[in-house]
């Protein structure tokens, strides 16, 4: 792993916003910035009917000019660019193992073709152990400001991963802004008659007992990050939704994905699944064992 952020560029809005957001990120991280362009015949409709050389060129135009661009705006940023040629998943991948941090684009669409929208990012989440960031277009509209509020972290405490809480925290640091760690529980199934009656002693445990298991799990990172203000948003909830709604003010929203053996399917879970197409702001994915 090399200190670089890296963003995945092929032209489109959902692309050249994460650029711009991996511009600011790498100057906050004070790292250089790694814009690729990974070229491949079947990708584009366009390139079916054009010569690999007439692709690379269009690849490396669009890698020129977005260069140009992130000069412009950013005079002190380190930044170079890498045209390649190759399976998407496989470069994406490959380059997220190398990198600090991969940022990609998001098209965040709602309902049904969200889910069926952006398979390439989807596989390299799905893939790759290191944490991906995906951006939507409508976060950078002013390319001189940054979304402002806090880090969001979606915590399962039962799975609670030390790389999911070091990220978010650390970018809480960075940043300069608080944290708000948000857990939700559900009420336990109740069988057996009368249990209604036994069902608000059966709320108060399980609140207080997930409130414990969350304390515990963020002791040693509010050690670490001592001048980190932390809220403790832990209740009875939906965890997607809540997240959706927390994304409008939040400046970046993280979730874990746990790593899965298995080769097939998306492995990135339900509730990082939602949020990753629904949430407005930033989302930085976190593989965890």
């Amino acid at each position: 792993m090399s200190p670089t952020v890296t963003a995945g560029l092929d032209g489109s809005p959902e692309s050249l916003a994460a650029t711009q957001w991996a511009a600011q990120e790498a100057l906050r991280r004070a790292v250089p910035l790694r814009l690729l362009r990974v070229g491949s015949i079947d990708e584009d409709p366009r390139t079916r009917v054009v010569d690999r050389a007439t692709a690379r060129e269009w690849g490396e135009r669009t890698l020129a000019i977005a260069e140009r661009r992130l000069r412009r705006r950013h005079p002190g940023l380190d930044v170079d660019t890498a045209w390649v040629a190759g399976d998407p998943v496989e470069e994406l991948c490959g380059a997220a193992e190398e990198a600090e941090l991969l940022v990609l684009g998001s098209r965040g669409l709602g309902g049904l073709a969200g889910f069926l929208a952006g398979s390439v990012s989807l596989a390299v989440l799905a893939r790759t152990r290191r944490p991906v960031v995906l951006v939507r277009p409508h976060d950078l509209l002013e390319p001189q400001e940054e979304r402002t509020g806090e880090v969001v972290i979606g915590l399962d405490v039962s799975a609670a991963g030390d790389e999911l809480l070091d990220f978010g925290f650390a970018a809480a640091d960075r940043y300069g802004c608080g944290l708000r760690v948000v857990h939700r529980w559900a009420v336990p199934a109740l069988y057996g008659p009368d249990m209604g009656g036994a069902l608000p002693l059966l709320m108060t445990e399980a609140a207080a007992d997930t409130r414990r298991a969350l304390d515990e799990a963020l002791a040693p990172w509010t050690e670490k990050f001592p001048d980190v203000a932390v809220v403790r948003d832990c209740r009875q909830g939906r965890p997607a939704q809540d997240l959706m709604e927390l994304s409008h003010d939040a400046r970046l929203v993280v979730v874990g994905r746990k790593v899965r053996r298995a080769r097939i399917g998306t492995h990135v879970g339900a509730v990082t699944h939602a949020v990753l197409h629904h949430c407005l702001a930033p989302v930085a994915v976190v593989p965890h064992d």
